[in-house]
This record gives structure tokens, C-alpha cells and sequence, in this order.
């Protein structure tokens, strides 16, 4: 956290802010390009983010993402509220498949990369990780007010050496 994150908390509960996600998105890709992903919107405002990566279920193509995170053990939660849309965004479905084939989706913080498990997260467990979340973004609680679906909420644990997440490595 740093001085801008109340505003950026402010500035993301704005009911109207999703009309405006493609180009926040395209903005974010180019500061991380440029700066060879070392510096990311979501970071000047003192929040936890990641580049997600994540190839199609159907094409194959792969598709890259800046999410804001929450860091959770060795990994990282992630949700896919879509600003409380009444559907969650595309790279759901995605890393919901690739979760199903045991295939690992890309991570990069920092300009740091490494390939991570997805697991979706349900029931008690959800809800477990859904409180830590909203510590960090208190905007997911208006999010899930905002639509009738249940927010997917993703653990993305690190894989070790041998192909298994990092928590469950020996």
C-alpha cells in the first residue's frame, strides 16, 4: 500500500469505470511493456498485480491479462469479478480448462515469470480466501453486491521442478 491506494480503492468502486476497461487495460500493457513489465498502473497505486497468461480452450492462442493479486502462501489468489458484470471475463473460462487439464498458466510480477497450478477455489475455502482478499480489495464486497453470479476466485500456486505446485513439492 502507498499514499494513492485509497483513491485507486476509490476510483475502482466507480460504477461506470468497467465501459472504460479496454483502454485501462491497453494503457497498463503498454507501461509494462515499456518498462519490461517492472512497472504496472495497479503498482503505482500500491496494489498487488500480476500478468496473467493463459492459453485459449479452444485456439490455443496465448492471451495475457494484468489482474490485480492477492499474495496467499507461496501463491497468488486472484478473482475474476469483471467490475461485478453480469459475466466474469473471458480468461475464466480459460484458466478454468486449463485447471481441468492439470496445465500451468503464466505469471509475471515484476518482470519476474514463472509458470503456476490454477486451482479454482469453492465452498468454505472460497470464502476463506474471499475475506483475505477483500483486505486487500475492499471493492470485490461491491463487486459481488453488483451481480447475481458467484465471483470465481483462482489460487495460482508456483510449480516446482517436478511439475506439481510449490506447496505440494516434497
Amino acid at each position: 500500500m502507498n499514499i494513492l491506494t485509497p483513491l485507486a480503492i476509490r476510483i475502482g468502486s466507480i460504477p461506470w469505470l468497467p465501459r472504460f476497461l479496454p483502454q485501462i487495460t491497453a494503457i497498463d500493457k503498454l507501461i509494462q511493456r515499456i518498462s519490461r513489465g517492472r512497472v504496472t498502473l495497479l503498482m503505482v497505486a500500491g496494489l498487488p498485480n500480476l500478468m496473467l497468461t493463459v492459453s485459449g480452450r479452444r485456439s490455443g492462442v496465448p492471451r495475457t491479462i494484468p489482474l490485480l493479486c492477492v499474495p496467499h502462501g507461496e501463491g497468488h489468489l486472484v478473482a475474476g469479478s469483471n467490475f461485478g458484470g453480469a459475466k466474469p471475463p473471458v480468461w475464466v473460462v480459460n484458466v478454468r480448462a486449463a485447471a481441468e487439464r492439470g496445465h500451468p498458466v503464466g505469471v509475471q510480477i515484476r518482470g519476474r515469470s514463472h509458470h503456476a497450478l490454477p486451482r479454482e477455489v469453492v465452498g468454505e475455502e472460497r470464502e476463506e480466501k474471499w475475506r483475505h482478499m477483500l483486505r486487500t480489495w475492499p471493492n470485490y464486497a461491491k463487486y459481488a453486491e453488483r451481480t447475481d453470479r458467484t465471483i470465481p476466485v483462482f489460487l495460482l500456486e508456483p510449480v516446482a521442478s517436478d511439475g506439481t505446485a510449490v506447496s505440494e513439492a516434497p
